[in-house]
């Protein structure tokens, strides 16, 4: 289905900021992005950086295997438009592996449907030639992974992630405007026999139900055996000023509530029954732009060495609130009747737009994470360590209005026994995604 004929629904539903295109933002019980509030003391101003541990994994020890193209379209979706939730599955044998990647792949479809269907590895090519590549084929079909617990189709741009582990996949979904809605679950590896949806403690949703990840044993040994990481990084302060990020037991349910949460990454302040994180400048992760976007994650592992990694778009240069043309719409414009014109298509879309943008992967420290989860730092102390520029390796390094693309990464997987890493490059391969992938030394 080509996205053009979509435009309906995208402008009926791409609302940014918790608004409906042309309308004034609704009244928050936050305060808006420009002004700054904290009922909790602030960090002193010089809060020393925590250098980084030894044992970490850096962008140098990437080495660059290729890409892969996706299947057709089965069961009730398809690739277009996809990117939001991938993870790997160690196959019991080899049967269905292509040379030496074994296993396969779950991952989620289409936006506007969000099923989820297993896939193939095949051999990634090292090519900018599309009919130069291998492509995946479907193991099982696309379906809907929470039984009719999430209906994507009414959900205003939703989010997904999807994670395996001992045997089950565990699922999270979230849509823009949201505040303290049932989101996790899990599955069979047939998609079946769901459980769920969960609370998710008493953190918000901007904060949690987006990316979701395996936490390696040694490292969910030291987080209390906590093995499941989930979070959400939401443009516009929402979240506060970085990434957010948890650890938790998925098996530690009670009256629908999932309660054993550890914060890994938090740049500002959850409070009790507020939505919107509560945060200030001395809070923000280095370098944060209100329209950064990131979309994958995993806890890397290779040997002695780790890394959390987080894949996406990240916003450079100046940034404003209105429309990607650069057009500004100021928060308080609809009470002096002074808002713009929308402008016409493709710029129509309201939100956080920056001068320019660059496909990311950002390394954090796990040891840092351990420490805020243990108290001994704060949740917006950490800071990243690495970055490692992903442009050109991509097939259309560049913000697509006419087709919808506003983000160039997608999720991401690893395949920690075989040290690989597999990430979604979305709307590459005309409006279905690819998968590029790195072996971890």
């Amino acid at each position: 289905m080509k996205r053009k004929s979509l435009a309906i629904w995208i402008i009926a539903t791409l609302t940014i900021f918790a608004c409906t295109l042309g309308q004034a933002p609704p009244e928050r019980s936050s305060p808006e992005p420009d002004t700054v509030i904290s009922t909790s003391p602030a960090p002193p101003a010089d809060l020393p950086s925590i250098p980084p541990s030894g044992n970490l994994i850096h962008p140098e020890d990437f080495t660059y295997l290729g890409v892969f193209r996706l299947p057709d379209a089965s069961g009730g979706s398809n690739w277009e438009y996809s990117g939001h939730g991938l993870t790997y599955y160690p196959a019991a044998d080899q049967a269905q592996s292509t040379g030496d990647f074994v296993g396969s792949l779950f991952g989620f479809g289409h936006d506007q449907h969000l099923q989820v269907s297993e896939i193939s590895i095949p051999d990634p090519i090292i090519s900018k030639n599309l009919d130069d590549l291998n492509t995946a084929t479907t193991i099982q079909p696309f379906a809907d992974i929470s039984n009719g617990l999430f209906s994507p189709e009414e959900m205003s741009i939703p989010r997904a992630g999807i994670a395996y582990l001992d045997e089950r996949l565990y699922f999270t979904f979230g849509q823009h405007i949201q505040d303290f809605e049932p989101s996790h679950g899990s599955a069979s590896l047939n998609l079946t026999n769901v459980e769920g949806a969960y609370v998710f403690s008493n953190y918000t949703n901007y904060i949690t139900n987006d990316y979701l990840f395996e936490i390696p044993p040694e490292w969910a040994a030291a987080l209390g055996g906590r093995s499941l990481a989930s979070g959400r990084a939401r443009e516009g302060l929402w979240s506060g000023r970085g990434i957010g990020l948890f650890a938790y037991d998925p098996a530690i349910v009670e009256n629908g509530v999932l309660t054993d949460v550890a914060p890994l990454l938090l740049y500002g302040v959850q409070q009790d029954g507020l939505p919107d994180i509560v945060s200030d400048e001395s809070m923000a992760v280095d370098d944060y732009h209100e329209a950064d976007h990131w979309w994958g994650g995993a806890w890397l592992t290779a040997g002695e060495n780790a890394a959390v990694i987080f894949a996406g778009t990240k916003a450079l240069g100046n940034e404003w609130y209105g429309y990607a043309n650069g057009v500004v719409w100021a928060h308080d414009c609809a009470e002096n009747n002074s808002c713009p014109e929308m402008p016409e298509w493709p710029y129509d879309d309201r939100g956080f737009w920056s001068e320019s943008y660059q496909a990311q992967i950002i390394f954090y420290d796990p040891a840092q994470l351990v420490a805020v989860a243990n108290g001994e730092l704060d949740s917006w102390q950490p800071q990243l360590y690495a970055m490692l520029d992903l442009t050109e390796y991509l097939f259309a390094p560049e913000l697509d209005f006419a087709n919808y693309k506003r983000d160039f990464i997608g999720a991401i997987a690893f395949d920690r026994e075989h040290g690989i890493l597999y990430v979604i490059e979305r709307l590459a391969d005309e409006y279905k995604s690819v998968i590029h992938v790195w072996q971890v030394e």
